[in-house]
C-alpha cells in the first residue's frame, strides 16, 4: 500500500465570469479536436481566464511536434505516491479522466485516491465517476435517444424555461448503419435497390435526425451508406488523443448505444456499450458511473497456424473467457502474442467482448496502433502527438508479463487455435469445424432447454421439401451472409473470402440455389480493395454481391426468403440454417424461421454456401465437384497465410480512407434529398407512426419521489435462462396479429409498409407493443409455450403480454417479471428496459442479470432483484397465480442491500425469500429514487440553470 500523499493543491475550477452562448458554435460547452480529417472543427483559443484543475499537482507538460502542450499526468501522480506504474493499462487510462475532470462535485479528490489505490483482488465496493470524450450512436438506439432529448426540451418549453439548456456537452456522432435490409440479394443492382428501399421506409426518421443536427450544437450524423458505426469508428471517428478548448491533451474515451462498441479496445481506446438511457445523461454532463471493476490479464503467446483466421482466435477466446466468467470485468491483452497481433485482428476479438461478457477487451497502445492510424488516413503531426502523449504518460507499449498486478491471469497460447465455428445458438457454443457435422446431428435430437432443437432422429433424413428443382431437408444452408462489424473491419478473413470464392469459380464451384448469399462489408473501403485485388467479380459470381453498407443479417435486417422456400420451412417445421460472419446468432435473431445459426469467419461463409449444409465434414466431404466431375474439398480452395499477405498491401491505403471519409454530403445525394424542420424545439406530428413524444415526462414535476415498498405485483412472465434482450425488445419484423401489427393496420398502415420494430423505435406506442413479443421467447406461466404470451391473472384468461399489461394498468396492479441466469444478455439495446417500464412492470428479480441491461433496468426506474445461489422459480414452484410484495425497501435503502420477497400463493400460503436489491451504487439510488435516470437529469440541469 503506498504511503498516503499530501493533499493537492486544488481540485477546483473556477468559472469564466460569462456563461457562453449555447448557440455559439466556437463557444461550445466542451469543443474536441478532430485531428485528422476530414477539416477539423474550429477549436477556441485557450481560455487563460479559467483555473484549471490541478489535483496532486498532475497537470504538467509534454513536447510534440516542437512545441509544448499541457496533460494531466499519471507519472506526476505515480511520485505523489500511488503504484501507477503497476495498474492495468485501463484503469490508468480511467484514472486520468478523473484527474481532469475533478471539480469537486462530479469528480471528487476521494475518488481519484481509490481508483489511484485498486488492488487487484480486493472487494469492489466503490464506483467511478468516468467522464468519457465523446459518445457513438448508431440509428436504431440513436433515434430514440434523440426523441428523448427532444421530449426534454419540451418539457423544459412547458416550465418555462429555454430549451437550448438541454444539449449535449460532449461531442455525439450518430451513423446511420441499422436501417438497411437485405430485401435484394444475388444481383449487380441489390445495393442501389436496396437502398432506394431504406430511404424510401425511413424518410420521417431520417428528416427527424436531419433536424437534430441543427437543433444541437454538438449533434453530428454520419448518413446511410457509408458504413457500420464501429468500423467507422475505428476508420474515421477515433483519434487516439484530444485536445479542450484550454489546449489540455487527453485520451481518446467514449461510451457507445451498441454491445460492440468494445471494437475500439482493438487501438487502446477505452470504451464500452452502454444503453441509450445511460448515453444520453453521459451526453448531458453526468459521468458513466461504474463499479470499480477487475480485470483480468490474458497472456498471449505464440502465433496463429497456418489455415486459421482472427475470426477463429476470437470464438476460442470468447468460449475461454465466458467459462472463465468475466461478465463486468475489464479483459486487458498482454504479451508477446498480443504485440504481434496486427490492430485488425485485435479489433476483432475486442469486438466479442459482449460475447465472452466482458465490460472491455482491451489491448494497449503500442507501434501497431500508429502502423494503423497511418494506414488510415492519419496525418503524421498528428500520430507524432499521438506517440509523444502516451510515452509521457508512461502508457506506450504492450506490456510483459509481470509489468501489470492483474485480478486473475490467463495464460493463452495462440498457436492452440483452430478452425472454429459457433452455434447453433449462442456465440459463446464454440465448435471446431471438423465436429460441425456430428454437432449439429446431436443438437437435433438434443432437448430444446439443453440448447437443442428437440426433434426425433428418424425425422432428419426423412422429412424434407422439393422447391425449384431442388431439396430442402434439415441442416439445409438457406442464408449466407458475410455481415457485421466483427469481421468486416478485417482485411485479412475478406481477402481470404475472396480469395477463396476466386478458387471456387476457377473450380467450376457454384453456390446452392437455395442460398440467399449477401455481402455487407463495414465500409465502403472493403469495396475498394475487393475490386483493385481483381477479387469482387468473383465474390459476385457466388452470389456474393454487395447489398448495402450497415449492418444486416447479424441484426435480423436479413430480408425475406423467397416465399416457396419459406412455406417448405414452415410447414416441415425444417431445422435450416444460417452462416454469417457476425457476433450474434441467438434465437429468431437472424430470421425467425431459420433456428440453426453458425456463426464464422468470412471464407468459411462462403464454403457453406457452397457446401449448401451445414451436417458436413468439410475435412473429409467434398464442397462439390469440378467440370470434370472431380470432388473439390476445401483444402484445395483454402487461401494460404502467403496469398492473404501479398494482396493485403492493397488493403490499407491512406488516400482512399481520406476520399471515403471525406464529404458525406456530396457522396449520399440522396441524403441531401431529405428535407427537415427548423428550430430548437420539435413538434411532434400526432398521426405519425414512427416518431412519438414519449411518455417519460408527462406530468413532470421538480421533486423527485420517494422509495416505497411494493405490495401486491402479479407475475407478467415468468423465463428460463439466458433471456437475451432479442427476447425482450422488440426487433425484426413486426407480425400482423401482434399487437404491434394490430395498432399499425388501425393506423391504416399497410403490411407492406410496416417496415421493423428498429426503424420505428421512436414511437413508445409501436414499442412498448413488441416488448417481450419474440416469436421463440418462452413463458412458463404458460408450460414454455413460444410466443409472446402470458396468463393474465386472477382470470387465468390466455393474451398477448401487452394485451395483459394494459388491463394490469387499468387496475392500477404493479408487475413483476421472473427470470434465470444471465437475464438481458445480447445488445445494449434501450428499449428492453424502456418497454419494461411502460408495460408496467416494477420488479424484475432474476438469478443474474447482463450489466448493461441491469444498468437500464434502473435507469428507468425499474428495480432489479437477485435471487439468492441455488434458488430460482422452479424451486419456488412459481407458476405466476402469486402475489409478490417487495420488503424492507425504503428512503434508506442501501447499495446491494438484502431485501425480503413475499410471496403469497393462491391457496393464501405465504414465502418469505431473501433477494439482493441490485442497484449497485449510490448514484443509482438517486436514479431509482427520481424515478429513472432522464428525470433525474432534467432536475439537475433545471436546477443549474
Amino acid at each position: 500500500m503506498p504511503s498516503r500523499p499530501s493533499r493537492p493543491s486544488t481540485c477546483r475550477i473556477s468559472k469564466p465570469s460569462k456563461r457562453p452562448s449555447p448557440s455559439n458554435s466556437s463557444s461550445r460547452p466542451v469543443a474536441v479536436a478532430r485531428f485528422y480529417f476530414p477539416p477539423t472543427d474550429n477549436l477556441t483559443r485557450p481560455d487563460l481566464s479559467v483555473s484549471l484543475p490541478n489535483p496532486f499537482n498532475t497537470l504538467q507538460s509534454f513536447t510534440a511536434n516542437g512545441a509544448s502542450h499541457q496533460f494531466y499526468s499519471l507519472p506526476a501522480l505515480e511520485q505523489a505516491g500511488f503504484a501507477i506504474s503497476k495498474l492495468p493499462v485501463s484503469i490508468r487510462i480511467v484514472l486520468e479522466s478523473l484527474l481532469r475532470n475533478c471539480d469537486g462535485k462530479r469528480v471528487s479528490e476521494l475518488a481519484i485516491r481509490d481508483l489511484a489505490r485498486w488492488q487487484a483482488k480486493s472487494a469492489r465496493t466503490e464506483e467511478i465517476p468516468f467522464v468519457v470524450a465523446r459518445i457513438v450512436l448508431q440509428d436504431f438506439t440513436g433515434v430514440p435517444l434523440l426523441v428523448d432529448l427532444a421530449a426534454m426540451r419540451s418539457a423544459v418549453v412547458k416550465l418555462g424555461k429555454n430549451p437550448k439548456i438541454i444539449e449535449p456537452l460532449v461531442p455525439v456522432d450518430l451513423v446511420v448503419d441499422h436501417s438497411v435490409q437485405v430485401d435484394f440479394a444475388g444481383s449487380a443492382d441489390a445495393l442501389a435497390k436496396n437502398l432506394d428501399l431504406e430511404f424510401s421506409r425511413n424518410r420521417e426518421r431520417y428528416q427527424f435526425l436531419k433536424w437534430g443536427m441543427q437543433a444541437f450544437d454538438t449533434f453530428k450524423v454520419v448518413p446511410p451508406g457509408i458504413g457500420i458505426v464501429h468500423q467507422v469508428n475505428l476508420e474515421y471517428l477515433a483519434k487516439g488523443v484530444l485536445k479542450d478548448t484550454h489546449g489540455v491533451y487527453y485520451p481518446d474515451t467514449l461510451v457507445g448505444t451498441d454491445s460492440h462498441t468494445t471494437m475500439i479496445n482493438g487501438i487502446g481506446i477505452v470504451g464500452w456499450g452502454v444503453g441509450g438511457i445511460e448515453a444520453e445523461a453521459g451526453m448531458l454532463g453526468q459521468p458513466v458511473y461504474f463499479l470499480t471493476p477487475d480485470v483480468v490479464g490474458v497472456h498471449l503467446t505464440g502465433a496463429l497456424k497456418e489455415g486459421v483466421t482472427a475470426t477463429d482466435l476470437a470464438l476460442t477466446l470468447t468460449q475461454l473467457l465466458r467459462k472463465h466468467k468475466v461478465v463486468g470485468k475489464f479483459v486487458e491483452f498482454f504479451g508477446p502474442g498480443a504485440t504481434a497481433l496486427p490492430v485488425v485482428d485485435r479489433a476483432t476479438i475486442a469486438n466479442m467482448a459482449p460475447e465472452y461478457g466482458a465490460t472491455m477487451g482491451f489491448f494497449p497502445i503500442d507501434a501497431e496502433c500508429s502502423n494503423y492510424l497511418r494506414a488510415t488516413g492519419r496525418l503524421d503531426a498528428d500520430i507524432e502527438t499521438y506517440e509523444a502523449y502516451y510515452k509521457a504518460q508512461n502508457l506506450w507499449g504492450i506490456p510483459a508479463k509481470g509489468d501489470i498486478e492483474y485480478s486473475a491471469e490467463l495464460e493463452f497460447d495462440l498457436s492452440n487455435v483452430v478452425p472454429s465455428v459457433a452455434g447453433p445458438k449462442r456465440p459463446q457454443d464454440r465448435i471446431e469445424l471438423t465436429a460441425m457435422k456430428d454437432e449439429f446431428i446431436t443438437a437435433f435430437s438434443r432437448p430444446v432447454n439443453e440448447n437443442g432443437f428437440g426433434k426425433k432422429m428418424d425425422e432428419f433424413v426423412t422429412v424434407k421439401a422439393h422447391v425449384a428443382g431442388t431439396d430442402i431437408r434439415h441442416g439445409s444452408v438457406l442464408i449466407a451472409a458475410i455481415t457485421s462489424c466483427t469481421n468486416t473491419s478485417n482485411p485479412s478473413v475478406m481477402l481470404a473470402a475472396g480469395l477463396l470464392a476466386k478458387k471456387a469459380v476457377e473450380h467450376g464451384l457454384t453456390v446452392n440455389p437455395l442460398v440467399k448469399s449477401s455481402l455487407a462489408p463495414g465500409s465502403r473501403v472493403v469495396t475498394d480493395y475487393l475490386e483493385k485485388t481483381g477479387l469482387a467479380p468473383y465474390l459476385d459470381q457466388l452470389g456474393f454481391q454487395t447489398v448495402g453498407y450497415g449492418c444486416t443479417t447479424c441484426i435480423g435486417n436479413s430480408g425475406p426468403l423467397d416465399p416457396r422456400i419459406e412455406e417448405a420451412v414452415v410447414k416441415n417445421d425444417l431445422v435450416a440454417a444460417s452462416v454469417l460472419s457476425g457476433n450474434r446468432n441467438f434465437e429468431a435473431r437472424v430470421h425467425q424461421n431459420i433456428k440453426s445459426n453458425f456463426l464464422m469467419s468470412p471464407p468459411l461463409v462462403v464454403a457453406f454456401a457452397l457446401a449448401g449444409r451445414v451436417d458436413i465434414d468439410l475435412a473429409t466431404e467434398p464442397l462439390g465437384t469440378d467440370k470434370k466431375g472431380k470432388p473439390v474439398y476445401l483444402k484445395d480452395i483454402w487461401p494460404t497465410l502467403k496469398e492473404v499477405r501479398n494482396q493485403m498491401q492493397a488493403a490499407l491505403k491512406p488516400e482512399v480512407f481520406r476520399k471515403l471519409y471525406s464529404d458525406f454530403a456530396e457522396q449520399n445525394p440522396k441524403w441531401n434529398e431529405i428535407p427537415s424542420t427548423t428550430g430548437n424545439v420539435y413538434s411532434f406530428e400526432a398521426n405519425s407512426t414512427y416518431i412519438q413524444e414519449p411518455p417519460f415526462f408527462t406530468n413532470f414535476s421538480l421533486t423527485p419521489g420517494t422509495i416505497n415498498e411494493i405490495h401486491g405485483a402479479r407475475a407478467l412472465g415468468i423465463f428460463g435462462d439466458s433471456v437475451t434482450t432479442d427476447h425482450i425488445s422488440p426487433a425484426g419484423a413486426i407480425k400482423k396479429s401482434s399487437p404491434a401489427g394490430r395498432f399499425l393496420q388501425e393506423a391504416g398502415v399497410s403490411f407492406e409498409d410496416f417496415n421493423s420494430y428498429g426503424s420505428r423505435r421512436g414511437n413508445d406506442r409501436i414499442m412498448t407493443r413488441g416488448t417481450f413479443a419474440n416469436v421463440r421467447i418462452k413463458n412458463l406461466m404458460l408450460g414454455g409455450e413460444e410466443g409472446g404470451n402470458t396468463i393474465y391473472q386472477p382470470t387465468g384468461e390466455k393474451l398477448a403480454i401487452f394485451d395483459a399489461a394494459a388491463k394490469h394498468k387499468e387496475n392500477g396492479t404493479p408487475l413483476i417479471v421472473i427470470a434465470g441466469q444471465e437475464y438481458g444478455t445480447g445488445s445494449s439495446r434501450d428499449w428492453a428496459a424502456k418497454g419494461t417500464n411502460l408495460l408496467g412492470v416494477k420488479i424484475v428479480v432474476a438469478q443474474s442479470f447482463e450489466r448493461i441491461h441491469r444498468s437500464n433496468l434502473v435507469g428507468m426506474g425499474v428495480l432489479p432483484l437477485q435471487f439468492s445461489e441455488g434458488t430460482t422459480a422452479q424451486t419456488l414452484g412459481l407458476d405466476g397465480t402469486e402475489t409478490y410484495d417487495v420488503i424492507g425497501l425504503g428512503m434508506t435503502i442501501k447499495p446491494q442491500q438484502d431485501l425480503t420477497l413475499r410471496i403469497t400463493r393462491s391457496d393464501t400460503s405465504v414465502n418469505n425469500i431473501t433477494v439482493r436489491c441490485r442497484i449497485d451504487t449510490p448514484i443509482e439510488i438517486d436514479y431509482y429514487q427520481h424515478g429513472g435516470i432522464l428525470p433525474y437529469v432534467l432536475r439537475q440541469i433545471i436546477a443549474a440553470n
